[in-house]
This record gives C-alpha cells, sequence and structure tokens, in this order.
C-alpha cells in the first residue's frame, strides 16, 4: 500500500522506562492535543492493569497478529522481545488521516525507523532518553523480579542496540527533568507543525 500523506507525523521513541509515554500523554494534554491524533499500536503483551482496549493498545492474540500480517494490515511491524509483537495497524492511518490531525506515534526504535524512512520529510523524529538508561534500565528490571537471567540480558541488549541508534533520530531528548523536558518537547512539536507553543 503506498502513501500519500499531507499531515505530519510526530514520533515519540527511545529505551523501556525513559519516559516516552508519560511524554505522549502530556503532549495530548497540551494545547497541541487538539490538533494531535495518537495511532495506537497493537501488540501480543497480555495487558497491564491500568491499560484498556483500544485506548493504550489493541491487544491482539499472537495467531491475529500474525494473520494480519499475512492480510498485509501493518504498516510496520516488530517482534521487541521473543513472542511479543508491537505493529501500527493501516486503519489506525486510515482512521486519523480522515480527522486531519498529525499523528503521534509513540513506538520502539526500529519501528520509528522505518516510519521515519515512510513519511519522510513530513516526520519529526524524537529519541527520549536519561543520562544512564542502561542503568535505570537494569534497577527496573530487577525491582520487578519477574524475568529470568536469559531475559534480562536480552532486554539489556536491545538497550545497547537502541542507544546506538540514537543519531539516526531528528532530535535527542535527555529526561533527566520531567518538567524541562515537557516544555522542551511542546516547544519543538509546535515548531514543527508551524505552531507558537503554549503549554
Amino acid at each position: 500500500m503506498s502513501i500519500s500523506f499531507e499531515q505530519k507525523v510526530v514520533i515519540l521513541s527511545g529505551p523501556s522506562g525513559t519516559g516516552k509515554t508519560t511524554l505522549m500523554k502530556h503532549l495530548l494534554n497540551s494545547s497541541l492535543g487538539k490538533i494531535l491524533g495518537f495511532s495506537i499500536s497493537a501488540t501480543t503483551r497480555k495487558p497491564r492493569p491500568n491499560e484498556r482496549e483500544g485506548i493504550d493498545y489493541f491487544f491482539l492474540s499472537l495467531k491475529d497478529f500474525e494473520n494480519k500480517i499475512h492480510e498485509d494490515a501493518f504498516l510496520e511491524w516488530e517482534e521487541v522481545y521473543p513472542g511479543i509483537r508491537y505493529g501500527t495497524l493501516w486503519t489506525q492511518i486510515e482512521n486519523l488521516r480522515k480527522t486531519q490531525k498529525h499523528i503521534l506515534f509513540d513506538i520502539d526504535v526500529k519501528g520509528s525507523l522505518r516510519l521515519k524512512n515512510r513519511f519522510k520529510n513530513t516526520c519529526r523524529s524524537y529519541f527520549i532518553s536519561l543520562s544512564n538508561p542502561k542503568k535505570v534500565l537494569i534497577q527496573r528490571l530487577e525491582t520487578r523480579n519477574i524475568h529470568s537471567p536469559k531475559s534480562l540480558k536480552e532486554r539489556i541488549n536491545r538497550v545497547e542496540w537502541e542507544l546506538s541508534k540514537k543519531d539516526s533520530f531528528d532530535e535527542i531528548i535527555v529526561n533527566d527533568d520531567l518538567g524541562t523536558t515537557q516544555k522542551r518537547l511542546i516547544e519543538s512539536v509546535a515548531r514543527f507543525l508551524g505552531l507558537n507553543p503554549s503549554p
């Protein structure tokens, strides 16, 4: 399926635990929220207690996800961890296109790079990081105590790979102070959309 797209695309990405989703929600709750539409991803992972179907994600079985791959229903998809897949459905893009809103993505690094290549100059990509994202991730995963040593190593390796791709993004934002980061992101996105920023 080809893309003919006049609206602009804003992508938030980066390693797990750097605050992407918090920043995404802040953008939608700011004055920019009136002209931004969030692209809801599909995933095969189980919903967390505070997540809602069709609001945070579309939760699919692995079989349903594979069926959609065969139907060419995804703009992009990725197996982020073994057995855990995420993807952007074409239907989401079409629905947001009809609203005339600019599209906001909160997705993994590999998916972001694919979207950046698809949308070209109509896209601005942000890599959200921390001063020491690898250390933060290890602490976060160890606190959860739900991952085997093998799984923990896979996730750490993924963070290292993601950090190696940060220079492929249009802007790198170190999220060590949430308030400062929120202000910087709103100002940058507003400039990209040709607007005057306001909280």
